[in-house]
């Protein structure tokens, strides 16, 4: 385990579209602590935030909504569009993020906690994991799941995950890997049973 928390971090990715959340919202239910880096990323986000103010001041007020908080989507548009704008954005926020979820790592009270997060191997965020778990589905149903789901055209999915890291690279940073590409039945199955393993490889009770 980490100097980040008193439980082992399991860490949890995979490609948008994948199905990470169904699996971590499996282990949730089973009564493990999940820290989701998205969620981290909408704290550090928040109106009054330093971060926020960077953003608005880089891409202008209409980036806003009119409550004061970040317009994601517009955001969205502006980053996958042009890799400098994304990278500037990254540098930005990765700190900032990594300083939350150590913060909500360290206050886990379940028998190991789960780090869900999209960007788990290409930052250093893999650093705080004792082990990583890749949820892995064929890209053309990353494509068609994501469509579905978000109602973003096919151009913008693609653009995202052509800014995501590969399948082959995020399976080759797996210890372990749950097949999506089945049923919701066949998914929780395979999660239950890496409940199992886990509490097994930390030497936990269930």
């Amino acid at each position: 385990m980490t100097a980040a928390t008193k439980a082992p971090v399991v860490g949890v990715t995979g490609g948008i579209g994948s199905g990470k959340t169904a699996v971590t919202d499996c282990l949730q239910a089973l009564g493990i602590r999940v820290v989701d880096a998205d969620l981290a990323a909408r704290v550090i986000m928040e109106p009054g935030r330093p971060a926020l103010a960077a953003v608005a001041e880089r891409f202008g007020q209409e980036i806003l909504l009119a409550n004061g908080q970040l317009d994601r989507a517009a955001l969205r548009r502006i980053v996958f569009a042009d890799p400098e704008q994304r990278h500037w954005l990254e540098h930005l926020t990765h700190p900032l993020i990594g300083e939350e979820i150590v913060r909500q790592l360290s206050t886990a009270d379940s028998p190991y906690v789960v780090l869900s997060s999209p960007l788990l191997l290409e930052t250093s965020q893999k650093s705080l994991c004792d082990t990583v778990v890749v949820v892995d589905v064929a890209e053309e149903m990353q494509l068609q799941r994501t469509i579905q789901r978000d109602a973003n055209d096919e151009a913008q999915v693609r653009r995202i995950m052509a800014a995501q890291l590969s399948r082959e690279a995020r399976l080759a940073g797996a210890d372990r890997v749950v097949d999506n590409s089945g049923s919701l039945h066949d998914l929780q199955a395979q999660v239950k049973q890496l409940h199992r393993e886990l509490l097994a490889e930390f030497g936990l009770s269930p």
